[in-house]
């Protein structure tokens, strides 16, 4: 498990730096300071690490955002927490941005439901979380938003941070409005 870990931290690294497309299987062993033999006990292949290496990403950011709003009262102060610990904690590490916002992206058919899965469970989550009540209608609503937030950050990261998570926060939270007015 120990070694699992290390490779699954290794292609973080490694990914946000070079790209998943530009790394080797041996890269991600050598920075993980392992040989590839321990590579495939833990992994099929280099797509099952990648997808491990989102889930470790998406999952951990999400929690952190989850975090971040503990004991706050009120949806919309709610929303703008999280949103605020999600954009901090991307700015922070820049490699888990990339591997979360890009490097997942158009892989394979597998990777990109792996994805899709991601997305379904933090929309969920996040509903919970905003104490928002709905049907199977408003899931698509979920998805659309999170997508759109999701985007807002690509554009952010690509553009070197820039404006302020402040900023960045309000734009988001015009768009998280939607959720609110039902």
């Amino acid at each position: 498990m120990l070694r699992r870990h290390s490779l699954i931290a290794a292609a973080i690294a490694v990914y946000g730096e070079r790209g998943y497309r530009n790394a080797s299987v041996k890269a991600v062993c050598e920075a993980a300071g392992l040989t590839e033999r321990y590579f495939y006990e833990s992994f099929a292949n280099s797509e099952e690490l990648l997808v491990a290496a989102f889930n470790a990403v998406t999952y951990a950011v999400h929690r952190e955002s989850l975090d971040a709003v503990r004991g706050m009262r009120g949806r919309k102060q709610r929303a703008r927490g999280m949103l605020h610990a999600y954009f901090s904690a991307l700015q922070r590490e820049p490699h888990s941005a990339r591997v979360f916002l890009v490097e997942i992206r158009g892989v394979s058919r597998a990777v990109d439901e792996a994805f899709e899965l991601a997305l379904r469970a933090i929309a969920r989550s996040n509903s919970e979380a905003l104490s928002l009540q709905g049907n199977g209608k408003d899931e698509l609503l979920h998805l659309a938003v999170l997508g759109g937030v999701i985007q807002l950050a690509s554009s952010w990261v690509n553009q070197g941070y820039a404006p302020s998570i402040g900023t960045l926060t309000d734009t988001a939270m015009r768009l998280v409005q939607v959720l609110f007015t039902r």
